[in-house]
């Protein structure tokens, strides 16, 4: 008989099975080239279609973008994006003229709200060495009375996110990367401040556990209503609870429930996506999240005709010069750094 704390189990792929309250999350992971000194690959690989690269069979994509990788200017209106850049590095852009450049374990959490243009380019910094990046982009929902909240973003810095080991009863350890929710008694950084992760009633949860060889971990018991998703996204083997997941693969778990993970021989990854869901309809359509379906043409038509504020930059796929360290300039002028200088 199935364990009953195991609800279901599958195949990853590039995009992630989710359950409310996210949308949906991508996990990208491309072993880019050297660069040219643009930023830009040294070279192009065969075959790729310009402006829509997703070859699942590539070591390295351009995704939308033409002489860079990435994703040039689109809209988004209705949900929040939390971008959890692993290694490598993304030069945001958007239509409030906020701009940065933020990577190797940074997180950044948008709220999309009434409507936003963005930009995410990845700029190929090394010429020296190959550029290699990994990152989860997690769509989270908002509830209709947040939908046309003003948009908004912040940056999670590296050097700010708590990072809690623990050793089991065997000394063997775990590392957990805490972007949102709790674990014991240490918080998360706040979330932004319309985002449905912000009360923490609503139990809003994303991890990044690493599991040396032979760890074991418990995940606790939340409530019954809620939803949790493991992604097993690097490693050789694991057990939940009495049953064996291979790498590459998911689980859906109960929330009420405290759930036993045993790592096999090698290091493992997991992504944690946890939360109480929002009870409302769900109608999403391409870079859209709302309610109902009039609601999504209305998101079209709004956007057609105002272009979410505009594009106040010279190109769809802006960068920031190739010398630039981390930051984030905020809309209103404002700039912020890891270190604060």
């Amino acid at each position: 008989m199935k364990n009953p704390k195991v609800l279901e189990t599958g195949k990853l792929g590039f995009s992630l099975k989710v359950i409310n309250p996210f949308i949906a999350c991508m996990h990208h992971k491309d072993q880019f080239p050297t660069g040219n000194g643009n930023m830009e690959p040294v070279y192009y690989i065969k075959g790729w279609q310009a402006g829509s690269d997703f070859n699942p069979a590539s070591p390295w994509r351009m995704y939308h973008g033409d002489k860079l990788p990435g994703f040039p200017s689109h809209p988004h209106r209705g949900f929040e994006t939390v971008t959890v850049v692993l290694e490598g590095f993304i030069d945001h852009s958007d239509s409030h003229g906020a701009t940065g450049r933020y990577g190797n374990g940074d997180v950044q959490w948008m709220t999309a709200g009434e409507g936003l243009q963005h930009a995410e380019m990845f700029p190929l910094l090394s010429e020296t060495q190959e550029n290699p990046l990994e990152l989860f982009q997690v769509w989270l929902n908002l509830p209709s009375k947040d939908k046309f909240v003003e948009p908004y973003y912040k940056m999670l810095w590296n050097e700010q996110i708590p990072d809690i080991t623990e050793t089991d009863e065997n000394g063997r350890r775990t590392q957990n990367r805490l972007i949102a929710g709790r674990h014991g008694e240490t918080e998360s950084l706040l979330p932004n401040p319309n985002s449905w992760a912000a009360n923490r009633d609503n139990h809003v949860g994303i991890q990044i556990l690493t599991l040396e060889p032979y760890a074991h971990i418990t995940l606790p018991k939340v409530s019954a209503t809620l939803n949790r998703m493991l992604y097993f996204y690097e490693g050789a083997a694991l057990q939940i609870e009495d049953e064996a997941l291979p790498a590459r693969s998911y689980a859906q778990l109960s929330g009420n429930e405290c759930i036993a993970i045993q790592n096999g021989p090698q290091e493992s990854r997991l992504l944690i996506l946890e939360g109480e869901p929002i009870n409302e309809p769900v109608v999403s359509y391409g870079p859209f999240v709302m309610n109902t379906q009039e609601e999504i043409a209305a998101a079209y038509n709004d956007y057609q005709r105002t272009r979410f504020g505009g594009w106040p930059w010279e190109q769809d796929d802006p960068v920031n010069p190739k010398e630039q360290g981390r930051f984030a300039r905020y809309k209103d002028g404002s700039i912020e750094t890891p270190t604060g200088r």
